[in-house]
């Protein structure tokens, strides 16, 4: 392993079956300039779970900054690797350019979240400014599996109010599942979700979750008894608190 700057690694005791990583961003968030990278594998045969300490900040930036976090995950034969970072909140004026790019061998597992917030909304704080872009791509063999994308650049929160985005939604998730079990889990997921979620398989191994909340809270809701089930109540002890 190795770590710089202000993006730490630290690993719980008693963390079992598998190896669990907490990320910790001494920084406290992400500004215009800042420049972070992640790489993480999952050998042939493991169990590996990222996380975060606490949510993600990314806050004011200058005119013409932009922070970027780029993350690139490898996952070996046999092997699964459970990606949970907690929400990434966008501050007003924000300016973060992000990606995560993940590699799956022919027999490998993977369970992905990524949870957004836009704004604070016990600051009363309406996200009118901001500029996020955001990539997520996942391949098995090369072969893309997965790939989303979205851009948001300007009065964020006027845009989220159109009925056809988001309808006024200021969180929102997104999570891909992909294991030999993934079609067992459609029907009792789609159970779980509010009217502002939905599922799909879209492959006989891959399953798509989208899930839009009010705000982080009620987006907690519902995502913690869903990864709690896919994880196998393992959730990591940092969700909890």
């Amino acid at each position: 392993m190795r770590q710089a700057g202000s993006l730490k690694a630290l690993f719980p005791q008693g963390a079992k079956p598998d190896l669990q990583a907490v990320l910790v961003n001494t920084a406290g968030g992400i500004t215009g300039g800042d420049r972070f990278e992640i790489s993480a594998r999952a050998g042939p045969g493991t169990r590996l779970t990222l996380t975060t300490q606490a949510a993600e900040r990314a806050y004011r930036a200058l005119p013409g900054e932009t922070g970027e976090l780029n993350s690139r995950l490898f996952v070996g034969d046999g092997a699964r690797l459970d990606w949970l970072p907690q929400e990434t909140i966008l501050y007003r004026d924000c300016a973060l350019r992000r990606r995560l790019s993940v590699e799956l061998a022919g027999d490998a597992s993977l369970l992905l979240v990524e949870p957004l917030v836009f704004g604070r909304a016990a600051m009363g704080e309406t996200l009118d400014r901001a500029r996020f872009r955001d990539r997520i791509e996942v391949r098995r063999r090369g072969e893309l599996l997965y790939l989303d994308a979205m851009a948001f650049e300007g009065d964020v929160a006027a845009r989220l109010a159109r009925p056809a985005v988001a309808d006024g939604a200021a969180a929102l998730a997104s999570l891909i599942y992909v294991a030999p079990d993934a079609e067992a889990h459609l029907a009792p997921l789609r159970d779980m979700l509010p009217m502002t979620g939905g599922a799909s398989l879209i492959g006989e191994d891959v399953l798509v979750l989208r899930l839009l909340a009010a705000d982080s809270h009620l987006l907690r809701r519902t995502l913690v008894p869903i990864l709690n089930r896919l994880t196998g109540d393992t959730l990591p002890r940092p969700w909890m608190l």
